[in-house]
């Protein structure tokens, strides 16, 4: 339900940036991790490949983002963000500190330290289940009968 809201709110805030629903995150993580890789980015926001060059080919028209040729590597391409990117991460990041600080308003340094490491251990659990199921794997619950 955060997740949802914080996202919902970002897409009406992001509107004049010319940014459609979530492209946002993408662009977040190329600014990040500048010379990125597409499979890299897709396995990094956790969505499969084929949606992630449809998210980058947008940025790519839109001008946020450019793809080079990796040296010694012609088939990869990696993602660099332009001027507009950086522009547009800016005050995507701006955002983030903000929506942070409503979200976290009113609790301790303890208690956002315990969690973070909690929201990290329940990543890491799903992480297991998302790869296996990507993969083709069928979780146990699929087998039961009703």
């Amino acid at each position: 339900m955060i997740a949802r809201c914080l996202d919902s709110i970002s897409n009406v805030e992001f509107q004049h940036l010319n940014l459609s629903r979530g492209q946002y995150l993408y662009l977040y993580r190329i600014c990040e991790n500048p010379g990125i890789i597409p499979n890299q980015l897709a396995e990094l926001i956790k969505v499969d490949r084929t949606t992630a060059a449809r998210a980058i080919s947008k940025l790519e028209a839109d001008g946020f983002v450019v793809k080079q040729s990796a040296m010694g590597n012609k088939k990869n391409k990696l993602l660099y963000p332009t001027d507009a990117g950086l522009e547009a991460w800016d005050f995507i990041r701006r955002e983030g500190v903000h929506s942070d600080q409503v979200t976290l308003e009113g609790l301790t340094e303890k208690e956002i330290d315990i969690a973070v490491k909690l929201l990290r251990r329940m990543r890491n659990n799903i992480e297991v289940d998302w790869k296996f199921v990507k993969k083709g794997g069928r979780r146990p619950y699929m087998d039961q009968s009703e």
